[in-house]
């Protein structure tokens, strides 16, 4: 089993509807480290080099001037499958869509005002944290009660 990193953003709607305990509660429930974490506002340029693959899409637009139009929180986390794991907790994009227990399911009803981003494979990952997370700010640390949350071959 993959013990992977992925990058999970509080979008703005998440801050200003005051979530952001809830959604890291029930990061932190499901057995998730975090390894790093920070409020910051995205700018146009972050924007663009976060979404790079969809600037030339028509509803880029739309979405730099939601993400730009307040602060974000950004989260580090890691976790035996965390990408796979985060995807799931999330919910499908468009929150109407979202089954009930999942983050977008019991607090969304928009597509684009979607609460939260995570990374969607451990390579985005990858390119994800490194814009968000400077070098010496994710925390390499293991939590003591590892024995009792993971069995040893999955971390």
């Amino acid at each position: 089993m993959a013990m992977e990193r992925s990058l999970i953003l509080f979008k703005p709607d998440a801050v200003q509807r005051k979530l952001c305990g809830e959604l890291l509660s029930r990061i932190e429930r499901k057995g998730l480290k975090l390894i790093g974490l920070k409020m910051l506002r995205v700018t146009p340029e972050l924007s663009q080099q976060h979404y790079a693959e969809h600037v030339t899409k028509k509803f880029y637009p739309l979405l730099e001037s939601f993400i730009t139009s307040g602060p974000i929180v950004a989260v580090a986390v890691e976790g035996p499958e965390a990408v796979k794991v985060m995807r799931a907790m999330m919910g499908s994009t468009n929150g109407r869509d979202s089954a009930p227990g999942t983050i977008r399911g019991d607090f969304g009803s928009s597509r684009q005002m979607n609460l939260i981003h995570g990374s969607d494979s451990p390579e985005a990952a990858q390119r994800e944290l490194a814009i968000y997370f400077q070098p010496g700010e994710l925390q390499d640390w293991s939590p003591v009660l590892d024995d009792q949350t993971t069995a040893s071959d999955e971390r």
